[in-house]
């Protein structure tokens, strides 16, 4: 590669790295891969299939299947576990049908959770948007993709 690729090769991937953080762009043999903590799911099986024992911190994870199959159960227990090691959570309730008593038995301290139940899909993505930009939250979880309307 020519020294003129080489030097706008590495002025993009400064500017990738700034603006999405490091590790958003590497090659794939380079060996100093990112650690990625882990946000347990609440249950040990869960946790060591997934083989990080968890969640990833910092990525985006869609939980899917069929309606009434343990998704919103599953998003509970994540936000529950987080809670329980001091973490900050929001919940996006797209559908307008988070039920509290039945988050709170699971675990989830309603009391700390912040939850948005926005008009449209636009007003989801961007309430979102704006606690993920913080930096300040552990769980942001919009219930569901499927709610995102205009």
């Amino acid at each position: 590669m020519g020294l003129d690729r080489e030097q706008a090769l590495d002025v993009a991937l400064g500017q990738i790295e700034r603006q999405f953080g490091k590790g958003s762009v590497m090659k794939m043999n380079d060996q100093a891969a990112l650690s990625v903590g882990a946000i347990s799911t609440g249950s040990l099986s869960l946790d060591l299939a997934l083989g990080i024992g968890g969640l990833p911190r910092g990525r985006i994870v869609e939980v899917f299947g069929p309606e009434s199959s343990g998704k919103t159960t599953l998003v509970y227990h994540v936000i529950a576990e987080a809670q329980r090691r001091g973490g900050i959570c929001a919940f996006i309730d797209a559908e307008h049908a988070m039920d509290p008593q039945y988050a709170r038995r699971i675990g989830v301290n309603i009391d700390d959770l912040l939850v948005s139940q926005p008009d449209t899909g636009e007003q989801a993505l961007e309430i979102t948007e704006l606690l993920v930009r913080s930096g300040a939250l552990d769980v942001v979880a919009v219930d569901s993709v499927a709610a995102l309307t205009p």
